[in-house]
């Protein structure tokens, strides 16, 4: 909190939602809605989806906008001049980075999807923000890195994933840095399995882009739904617990969950497990983190204990997705490869929603790819960012 708020008792905090169109943005700003008292939206940014961040920007007014298409900026600014909205529109391609850092904002929810959410996060880190981590992939890429930062230059990171929210709700007090000395033994990440858990792998070739989207329990974006049915999203989610709450990936275990109502566990070295429950609504783990270390109202539904007849659990099945295989691989070596992985993911997920690639073969170019590009130890904002644009031209020529 900057200085001048911080000498307010009950100053709102001011928040920037990068990625505010999207599933994680609209639930942020659902929760800030209920507290109007506690929060002011001082930026928020989106890629193309001008009808949506208009209507963002006319009912909560930010300071600053943002869009990554510079013809979706100039529609935007028109329409808003239009309205007699004073809300600056940045068209520059750093604007989030510029937005996650600047001076006046307190808190930075990072919902960009994909690799593209790595700078933007840097920024807010050495700022020294507080930062609501949904987008998993700069921890997937620069973990260990980005939590050296964090504590460098003095931010905090809450995570909103709700498998790694409900580890951190299940951890003692004094949450992340305390694991080491906490007695805690495993690390239990729940996952619902995808729509294609009990699917046939012979019937892989024939999905489309359509059923891959169509997720059981939560509503996501399209590249996020297609990494749910591909169990990517948990591998990723492997290796960004391993960043988070800095632990190898052999203490992490992952388990199926179809229900979507525990959405993560701590195994403690007594025998004990914590188990965080709650309905499948991002909006629960983004009030905990908007509101930590208090709680505050997310409008979400309550569970009905008596309603819910019971629980299933079972271990993946990593050959029909091998995805997680992958995962565990990367996560293990270190280096660069978990940043191969990621592009390669992103480029085959982009692929197979323009109906280039069979769903069946999105593990086969990220393996492939894999494989093929050497990987580099010594890991830094460079050498990743290397690797990144390396495996998505070396994927692009595979398809």
């Amino acid at each position: 909190m900057n200085v001048g708020r911080g000498a307010m008792m009950q100053a709102r905090r001011a928040v920037a939602v990068l990625g505010s169109t999207g599933s994680i943005g609209v639930n942020t700003l659902d929760v800030i809605r209920l507290h109007p008292d506690r929060f002011s939206v001082f930026a928020l940014t989106a890629n193309v989806n001008v009808d949506a961040l208009f209507a963002q920007c006319i009912e909560f007014s930010p300071e600053y906008a943002a869009m990554a298409d510079q013809a979706s900026a100039a529609n935007l600014a028109h329409r808003l001049q239009q309205a007699g909205s004073k809300t600056q529109i940045i068209q520059t391609p750093a604007a989030n980075d510029e937005l996650a850092g600047h001076v006046d904002v307190d808190v930075v929810v990072a919902g960009i999807v994909g690799a593209i959410g790595l700078l933007p996060t840097l920024a807010a880190v050495r700022a020294g923000k507080t930062i609501l981590v949904a987008n998993k992939e700069p921890l997937v890429m620069l973990g260990s890195e980005i939590m050296l930062e964090a504590r460098v230059h003095g931010a905090t990171i809450v995570p909103v994933d709700s498998e790694h929210n409900a580890v951190f709700q299940c951890m003692p007090e004094g949450g992340i840095r305390s694991m080491a000395k906490s007695g805690i033994e495993k690390i239990l990440l729940t996952g619902s399995g995808g729509p294609f858990r009990e699917l046939d792998i012979a019937g892989f070739a024939a999905i489309t882009p359509d059923q891959a989207c169509a997720h059981p329990n939560w509503e996501m974006g399209r590249k996020i739904s297609v990494d749910s049915a591909t169990m990517m999203n948990k591998g990723l989610e492997l290796i960004e617990a391993c960043a988070l709450f800095d632990v190898s990936p052999d203490f992490v275990q992952i388990v199926v969950h179809p229900q979507s109502i525990i959405h993560s566990m701590v195994q403690y070295v007594d025998g004990s497990i914590l188990a965080q429950m709650g309905a499948p609504d991002m909006r629960t783990p983004i009030a905990h983190a908007l509101g930590w270390p208090n709680r505050i109202e997310s409008g979400t539904a309550r569970l009905d204990l008596i309603e819910l007849a019971h629980f299933d659990f079972q271990a993946p099945d990593e050959v029909k997705f091998p995805a997680l295989r992958l995962a565990r691989a990367a996560a293990q070596q270190g280096g660069t490869l978990p940043a191969i992985l990621n592009a390669a993911n992103e480029v085959a997920v982009e692929a197979f929603l323009n109906q280039r690639v069979t769903f069946d073969r999105i593990p086969v170019l990220i393996e492939t790819a894999m494989d093929a590009i050497e990987t580099q130890q010594e890991r830094t904002l460079e050498t990743v960012l290397e690797a990144d644009k390396y495996t998505r031209n070396y994927v692009e020529a595979l398809l």
